[in-house]
């Protein structure tokens, strides 16, 4: 009979284990660690929606304003200030605005967080 004190440590292999016995995986995942990974699946979407309806709004608000033609840095360059200033530019920068508000609320309504 083997000496207790010298008997290996070494894990055990699936050929070395009985038939019917019941094998626990190596490493299950901490519970700390998938709590750790929903919250942050949260403020990745919260983080999201927010920039998104933020930008969203400000492209659809700001072309309109006089603030998008009457600015230092355009008041140097009247050819592009022309060229913002007319009204595809406008309208493109507002669908724009609101392509941006329509993904963040997209992504708002469809988040899920698998039941895990």
């Amino acid at each position: 009979m083997a000496d207790p004190k010298t008997v290996s440590t070494l894990p055990s292999f699936p050929e070395d284990t009985p038939a019917g016995a019941d094998v626990l995986p190596e490493n299950p995942v901490p519970r700390k660690g998938k709590k750790l990974q929903v919250w942050l699946s949260r403020i990745r979407a919260l983080m999201f929606v927010t920039v998104c309806a933020t930008f969203g709004v400000l492209l659809v608000i700001l072309p309109w304003t006089h603030q998008w033609t009457d600015n230092s840095f355009l008041l140097t360059l009247p050819a592009l200030r022309s060229f913002i200033g007319n009204g595809f530019v406008r309208g493109l920068a507002t669908g724009l605005g609101m392509l941006d508000l329509w993904l963040g609320f997209w992504e708002a309504v469809h988040y899920h967080e698998n039941p895990n």
